[in-house]
């Protein structure tokens, strides 16, 4: 069976209880207000981006408290996860590719460092924007690290081409979430100053994950902003080593692994109850945290029969598209916490929206 995924249209999408707590003015009314430059305000902007129901089947629809006739195929797709770096930075992806992956990373590569590229790849996905990130990981050297003053720069581009193309493309600032009040004021820095409209962090760093005492003036910074993080995957080197003997499967479960870690942390180590205004968005490989946690002990605060106030720090998104982890996503989450992702360059979808019709 194929399942369907409706969105709102921009102006039709009414504001979740999630985002009337986050309104700037607090009174509990509506939030979806502008800024000056007439797009969404940052508050408001995570939830213009969710799915909005499962469109397929009527239950699912009704499950979600969507109204069938408000439904629409959506032509405002926006795709919450794509990679740009640009050509003033120096990748090192090819480095770490093994030599049979050289040709595929070689293609990535001219594609993360091309914003015309990027910008044509809106068309080519069906789809109405864009939001981009620079990872750590594309830049950082044989230790793991990339230069303290290469990430003002990396968000100083971001925000440049940003402004060229309004309406369809969003930035993400970069930071080392685990350099302390150095990424803090990074980050104020990029969201006030440049108008980014949310953060990118690796799920870990060495031993550290994001709950680490590290990490959280990052985190207490983007929720004092109310702007999302991005919380990406990253190769773990101990789950790397163990488990590339498996081939790329294996490869990319080691990822998911992290993800999902990376999610547990911040809910089993106490961020979301320090944090209430927190938003995390992990990917679809984290699927298996999800669930997991969703099934037992506080993991059940995510879940969409939840009191929405408890499960606002949690959403996933599409990435791969696959029906059986969209519908997961969907049931487990809800479809207010689901957001179209694709992983663009290193995967190129094309016909978006009507592969999540």
């Amino acid at each position: 069976m194929r399942w369907g995924f409706a969105y709102r249209t921009l102006e039709k999408k009414s504001c979740s209880c999630d985002n009337q707590a986050l309104s700037d003015n607090g009174s509990g009314g509506s939030a979806m207000t502008k800024d000056k430059s007439g797009l969404l305000g940052r508050r408001e902007f995570l939830g213009t981006l969710t799915v909005a129901a499962t469109g397929a089947l009527p239950a699912a629809a009704r499950a979600a408290g969507e109204n069938a006739a408000e439904l629409s195929p959506a032509p405002n797709v926006v795709d919450f996860h794509n990679h740009y770096v640009g050509p003033n930075f120096p990748l090192t992806t090819l480095t770490k590719a093994p030599p049979a992956l050289q040709p595929v990373w070689q293609a990535i590569n001219r594609n993360l460092a091309d914003p015309g590229a990027l910008l044509a790849s809106i068309e080519q996905a069906g789809i109405a924007g864009r939001v981009i990130n620079t990872p750590t990981a594309f830049l950082e050297d044989a230790d793991g690290n990339v230069p303290p003053d290469m990430i003002p720069r990396i968000n100083d581009a971001v925000a440049e081409l940003v402004r060229k193309s309004p309406g369809r493309l969003y930035g993400l600032a970069t930071v080392d979430a685990y350099a302390g009040d150095a990424a803090a004021r990074e980050l104020t820095r990029a969201v006030k100053e440049l108008g980014l409209r949310g953060v990118f962090v690796e799920s870990a760093k060495g031993d550290l994950l994001p709950n680490a005492s590290e990490a959280r003036p990052t985190f207490a910074t983007a929720a004092a902003l109310g702007v999302p993080v991005f919380v990406h995957p990253v190769t773990d080197p101990a789950m790397h080593n163990r488990f590339k003997r498996l081939g790329p499967l294996g490869v990319r479960l080691a990822r998911a692994n992290i993800n999902a870690a990376a999610l547990v942390a911040l809910l089993e180590g106490g961020v979301f109850d320090e944090l209430p205004n927190l938003r995390v968005v992990v990917t679809t490989l984290a699927v298996g945290g999800v669930l997991l946690a969703g099934g037992f002990g506080d993991g059940a605060r995510l879940r969409s029969d939840a009191p929405s106030l408890t499960r606002r720090h949690v959403y996933i998104d599409t990435m791969g598209l696959h029906p059986v982890l969209l519908r997961a996503a969907v049931d487990l989450l809800g479809a207010d916490h689901v957001l179209v992702g694709t992983d663009w360059p290193i995967a190129a979808e094309k016909s978006v929206p009507e592969r999540l019709a």
